[in-house]
């Protein structure tokens, strides 16, 4: 796939809560817009993972106050250290991602007159079993917001129709995104299975066992206490694998410590790693109970990998997993439910493979980043010409999108 380049270079920011955002979702769009001549600065919380942008060439603006936590004051902070930023350096594009830079970032953005600003909806922060009154804020909220973008990316085709239907975005901005992983890295021809049989030893897992992994921060929103129940539900030849890092801003953030004194023996909790393909590779059955995702990035890796998936039965998992053909979906919050169907998937080697074939095959077929990277770049394209329409010089300088 040969994917569109920018008409001119641009001065591109990308504006997210912290820098891990910018590393593990968005590299490949920050390198797009690198790779075609253009600048681009990632402006997010300082962190770890700032060091290894800006080796890729990315500059890195810091918001000291930025916090994934819900504080008033802090996000205030926040806000105005970004428009200090901002005013000074004469951004062509600004691109706003997750809930609280979506919002200030978008209004401030057009107050600061950025010429184009883009936000992307990676999920609505609120579900069908929230309550009323919270819904109503959170689309009362992101479609105040929404009247200071040029572009709204939507990653989740549910949530698309839920913001048409209710009429949150206004329809000429919104464009159905998708999401997608690195289909190179996570190929599952790429892992012998000596490795496999390395990496499981790493875990000490014996050849019997059934490895049942999970890929996410440590926060209850994603049903790690569901996930550890159900596996104590379980007989001892499930091994639970946790591999993601704890999150202590957010209000539902869990401890290792915390959750290893839960009953469950067979646990393992490997922080942060970056050997993902082949703890993928390593796994039977790949679990996420999220009580709400947008499009889930690991989930797509998983499937990539060729594992099947149980997940919760909510918008986000539903893009991933169809029921019985690459995995299962089970009711959020219901640990009886989540062990029936890791037992179901993990005492049957023939179902196993079948569905992680076909998840591997849905993976090449529908969760291609570059498909992603395409369609943020038209978008540029796009925005920037209706904005200042290209000299007769600049026409056809861009190469179409081929599959």
């Amino acid at each position: 796939m040969t994917r569109p380049t920018l008409t001119r270079p641009l001065r591109v920011a990308h504006l997210t809560t912290v820098d891990s955002s910018l590393r593990f979702l968005l590299l490949p769009q920050l390198m797009a817009v690198q790779d075609d001549g253009g600048e681009v600065i990632g402006i997010s919380a300082p962190g770890p993972w700032v060091e290894g942008l800006e080796a890729e060439g990315i500059r890195h603006l810091a918001l000291p106050s930025s916090t994934r936590g819900m504080n008033v004051g802090a996000d205030l902070r926040t806000a105005h250290e970004f428009w200090k930023l901002l005013r000074h350096q004469g951004i062509d594009v600004l691109h706003t991602h997750t809930p609280k830079p979506g919002v200030y970032g978008r209004v401030l953005g057009r107050l600061a007159g950025v010429p184009v600003v883009v936000n992307t909806v990676h999920g609505m922060y609120a579900t069908e079993d929230d309550s009323r009154l919270k819904r109503a804020f959170v689309y009362t909220v992101e479609g105040l917001a929404s009247r200071f973008s040029d572009a709204e990316l939507i990653q989740s085709s549910e949530d698309l129709d839920l913001m048409t239907r209710l009429r949150v975005f206004q329809n000429q901005k919104l464009r159905l995104l998708g999401n997608g992983v690195d289909l190179a890295r996570f190929d599952p021809g790429l892992i012998t299975p000596e490795n496999r049989a390395t990496t499981r030893r790493d875990l000490e897992a014996g050849p019997n066992d059934i490895v049942v992994g999970m890929v996410g921060r440590l926060v209850a929103e994603k049903g790690y206490p569901e996930l550890l129940e159900a596996m104590s539900r379980l007989d001892d030849r499930y091994l639970l694998v946790c591999v993601g890092p704890e999150d202590p801003e957010k209000s539902d953030g869990l401890r290792i410590d915390e959750l290893s004194r839960t009953g469950t023996a067979r646990v393992r909790f490997l922080g942060q790693r970056m050997d993902m393909p082949e703890l993928y590779a390593a796994m039977d059955v790949f679990a996420l109970p999220s009580h709400r995702e947008g499009f889930p990035r690991a989930a797509m890796e998983a499937a990539a990998m060729g594992r099947p998936i149980v997940a919760t039965d909510i918008r986000g998992c539903r893009q991933v997993v169809e029921d019985g053909v690459n995995g299962l979906l089970v009711p959020a919050r219901s640990p009886v439910d989540l062990a029936e169907a890791i037992a179901r998937i993990g005492q049957d080697v023939d179902l196993r493979l079948a569905m992680g074939r076909r998840g591997a095959e849905r993976a090449r077929r529908d969760f291609d980043e570059r498909r992603v990277v395409a369609t943020v770049i038209d978008t540029y394209n796009e925005l920037i010409r209706s904005k200042a329409p290209a000299s007769p010089a600049d026409s056809g300088t861009a190469s179409e999108s081929e599959t």
